[in-house]
């Protein structure tokens, strides 16, 4: 069986890679799903430990909550597009098994936008010809549902609504995301504290994502407040960056788009997604000569921060916290 863990958001992000570690405990087959989850193949793991699936499922559930305080939910099945689907049916600390006799049964009233490769377009199309569900479109004549949204993408997708899934758990899959994540001491309501945290990731992020040679598309903001609720908003870069002052300053808008009023703020996580080698991004020339001194400043504290330690240089506004 597969094993789909999700855990809670914004407080999981930092810990993930840790997450996985515990995992890795029972199975060496573990992949990250950034920013809050992770596969794992546990058949070989149930023959080793003489364990079923659901035993171990719960095994590292109680090893999250031990060492991360952590709750998870978790969807068993037998590939990883119907485990990412059970985890998602799953309700925070419980487990969602899908047998093998089970999957048609499973997928016969789920809508088409649950699968893998249904976006809202797609799903539109086939919901105006009446394959709203995956049992109707697993049904439906192939010609069919090929001529509605392509040869390929039609066998593609009655596949996975007839369960079929050929994607492997990949260990040590590259990276989608980046987190980075400040927790306040007491629960904060001065929105300059908020940006000061915001700048502080934003570094982190760009410091780190230049550090791997990769540049990211997006970013990702959650805010967790005092009743431990969230609200996360993720907006696009103008062009893939590393740039901490481009970070900054989608950080910041992100921030501002929320429109928060004296709230009771517990922590704030910035991710950085789509990631992508730095050398395959394009980068818009702007004939600007301080956007050029920038980039150059930045690369030399970067070599400082390589030979220093991380807080060798320091945004001016956070010198104070060094």
């Amino acid at each position: 069986m597969i094993l789909c863990a999700r855990f809670a958001p914004g407080e999981s992000d930092a810990a993930l890679s840790s997450l996985v570690a515990l995992a890795e405990g029972l199975t060496p087959t573990v992949q990250a799903l950034p920013p809050d989850g992770l596969l794992a193949d546990l058949r070989g793991a149930e023959k080793y430990f003489g364990q079923d699936a659901e035993r171990l499922a719960a095994l590292l559930r109680v090893r999250a909550l031990a060492h991360f305080g952590l709750g998870c939910a978790i969807g068993l099945a037998p590939n990883a597009m119907l485990a990412r689907m059970a985890a998602r049916d799953a309700g925070a600390g419980t487990t969602r098994v899908v047998r093998p006799d089970e999957v048609d049964r499973y997928l016969a009233v789920k809508p088409v936008r649950a699968l893998d490769g249904v976006g809202r377009s797609t799903a539109r199309t086939l919901c105006a010809y009446g394959l709203d569900t995956a049992g109707r479109l697993a049904d439906a004549p192939p010609g069919t549902v090929q001529r509605i949204v392509g040869a390929r993408a039609g066998r593609e997708l009655q596949e996975r609504a007839r369960g079929i899934d050929r994607t492997p758990v990949v260990p040590n899959a590259a990276a989608r995301s980046m987190a980075a994540e400040r927790t306040f001491t007491r629960d904060e309501l001065d929105p300059v504290h908020h940006r000061r945290a915001l700048l502080a990731l934003a570094e982190e992020l760009g410091v780190r994502l230049r550090g791997a040679h990769q540049v990211c598309r997006s970013l990702s903001l959650t805010v967790r407040y005092a009743d431990r609720s969230t609200t996360t908003r993720t907006r696009g870069l103008r062009e893939p960056s590393a740039h901490s002052p481009a970070l900054t300053d989608l950080a910041y808008g992100l921030y501002a788009a929320l429109g928060l009023q004296r709230a009771r703020v517990r922590g704030i996580s910035l991710r950085a997604e789509g990631l992508m080698a730095a050398e395959l991004a394009a980068q818009q020339l702007t004939f600007d000569p301080a956007d050029d001194r920038a980039r150059r400043i930045e690369a030399v504290a970067d070599r400082a921060r390589a030979r220093f330690g991380p807080r060798a240089i320091v945004p001016g506004t956070l010198s104070d916290a060094a």
